[in-house]
């Protein structure tokens, strides 16, 4: 008889600090709902001892929306679909009034996004001159999330201060190309390590619930622990309009929940944000339980398309929680 998958999780994870392989966490996720509690009470064990208390807070905001010419199956930006949402720009006096915004929340990330295959002169140029504005206006770190990169674009980046760079792998690689088909999952694993080699930080994850297998969320974690980013945001799939995805089911609330937890003991030292669709998929009492399952990053208020739950909600559960706002880094 094989030894207790959390038995082991606790010695290899908790004690020593190393992540569960694909394989272990394949076991995690298919444990009985009637251990779902023993498996959160773990991940929260980990992450309070190779993380601390501490929650990271994020907002985001889209500079360029709608118009995408990929054809990423969950979204409602690709120009390829018959989704409602259309091109929009933002101007830099709007990207720099959501930047004090968001840090007037206590939030120390502010995540610049478009809706591209990859940047052109044109938005390089905005993203720099939006990133100069928000320095000069609030003390924050400007993360950006805009497609694939060239090293020079890399560099460029790099360069300009930003803090952070967004780039999910989204899924699986045995299950990308049943969600993408304009690119490969490898040209995003390229970019991912290009923003690792150039100095920023990488934050990279991806969407549960999209037809993927138990399997393929296991692959999924170990994939993301082998390349070790700094950050991991989980999302829900919110199943959107006009999309090919239009009519997938919402994710189970104990199965969320079991993929949260399995992720953190996947990745004990990374910072797991919970992201889009966790308001649909697991409502207030489970956002609670997630947050004592491993979670220590948020991204608060509205999301690109969607709409998110209350910033006001998600920062008073942190206070009830007695869970304090990380503060945010003097290295500017």
């Amino acid at each position: 008889m094989s030894m207790d998958i959390l038995e082991i999780a606790r010695v290899q994870v908790l004690e020593e600090g190393r992540g569960l392989s694909a394989d272990q966490a394949l076991r995690c996720l298919e444990l009985p709902d009637d251990r779902l509690s023993e498996l959160l009470a773990l991940a929260h064990e980990v992450r309070m001892k190779w993380c601390g208390p501490e929650v990271e807070v994020e907002g985001i905001i889209s500079l360029k929306t709608g118009g995408c010419p990929e054809d990423c199956h969950f979204c409602s930006q690709s120009g390829q679909f018959t989704s409602p949402v259309r091109s929009v720009w933002l101007d830099i006096p709007s990207l720099v009034r959501s930047a004090v915004e968001t840090a007037a929340t206590g939030a120390t990330e502010f995540c610049i996004v478009a809706a591209v295959r990859g940047p052109d002169q044109r938005l390089m140029d905005q993203v720099r001159e939006g990133v100069k504005a928000i320095h000069q206006a609030v003390e924050i770190n400007v993360a950006c999330s805009l497609g694939m990169l060239t090293q020079g674009q890399v560099d460029e980046l790099a360069e300009m201060g930003v803090h952070r760079y967004n780039h999910n792998l989204e899924t699986a690689r045995s299950h990308f190309g049943h969600v993408v088909t304009t690119h490969t999952w490898d040209e995003r694993w390229q970019t991912c390590e290009m923003v690792r080699a150039a100095g920023m930080e990488l934050c990279c994850g991806g969407i549960i619930g999209m037809g993927e297998t138990r399997e393929q969320r296991a692959e999924f974690a170990g994939q993301l622990g082998e390349l070790g980013p700094d950050e991991v945001p989980l999302n829900f799939l919110n199943p959107r309009p006009g999309t090919p995805f239009e009519s997938y089911p919402l994710v189970e609330g104990r199965e969320a929940l079991k993929t949260i937890a399995t992720f953190r003991l996947a990745l004990p030292r990374t910072i797991l944000r919970y992201s889009g669709g966790r308001e649909l998929t697991l409502g207030d009492m489970g956002t609670r339980d997630g947050m004592l399952g491993g979670i220590n990053a948020i991204i608060i208020g509205n999301y690109l398309t969607t709409l998110g739950r209350d910033a006001e909600s998600d920062l008073a559960l942190l206070d009830e929680l007695k869970m304090p706002i990380k503060a945010l880094s003097k290295a500017l």
